[in-house]
């Protein structure tokens, strides 16, 4: 079996090259690692990193503009050919060790889908903005409610899923939206989903982390959007 790690980059020259390599030193028994970098358009030295360091992925897609994390997510599914796919961001806020939780339960229960909960922490987490947390809840919460799930962290970033149960060719969003439309998709369409214990080390604003407030009204939409077409 096969697992597509899609690693969308943006200006991530203070932790890309750990983030590579923690993810290359990933050994498993159940899975063979497809890793595919997406640079969307960077103009630190991202590109220098990449371009230096051939050995720690197998794909690069290239954007020459910044069009989005959407956008280049659309683009690394659309390359992908794994069985799963999951997501992981090179600003190293998830632990990539937490991706053998996964394959585990895919393995276990061939589960269609897996959120990673950073509130459910497996040994870390780090405390946040009060009101990131309270966006988050209340986004669970609808989604819960729409969808007939019990998820306790709905915006984590940690998600794998089947890949057979999303046409990446439909997605119809290109910015952090974009993650709610892809679980809303594969909700819809899987019947077993589960969640996992994961370590959270979340950014700043100060430091670097790129989601604003205002998104949460994208992504409220696309929740309740997606319910029902």
């Amino acid at each position: 079996m096969i697992l597509s790690i899609l690693i969308p980059v943006y200006n991530e020259e203070k932790t890309l090259l750990k983030s590579l390599q923690a993810v290359r030193n990933l050994k498993s028994n159940l899975f063979q690692y497809e890793i595919i970098v997406i640079d969307d358009g960077s103009t630190d030295d991202s590109p220098k990193i990449l371009e230096s360091n051939k050995n720690l992925y197998d794909k690069l897609l290239i954007n020459k503009n910044n069009k989005g994390k959407g956008h280049s997510i659309k683009r690394g599914i659309l390359e992908s050919t794994g069985t799963y796919i999951i997501f992981h961001d090179a600003d190293l806020e998830y632990n990539p060790s937490d991706i053998l939780k996964f394959e585990k339960i895919f393995s276990d229960f061939d589960a269609d889908g897996i959120i990673g909960s950073r509130f459910n922490y497996a040994n870390y987490t780090r405390s946040h903005n009060i009101l990131n947390k309270f966006a988050n809840n209340f986004l669970t919460f609808l989604f819960n409610l729409l969808y007939n799930t019990t998820f306790t962290d709905i915006y984590s970033c940690y998600f794998a899923f089947k890949k057979d149960l999303l046409d990446a060719n439909q997605l119809q969003t290109s910015g952090f939206e974009q993650h709610a439309e892809i679980i809303c998709k594969v909700v819809k369409k899987g019947r077993k989903f589960y969640e996992v214990p994961i370590n959270y080390n979340g950014r700043s604003y100060n430091e670097g982390k790129k989601i604003r407030p205002y998104d949460f009204i994208f992504v409220l939409y696309q929740i309740i959007l997606r319910r029902f077409f």
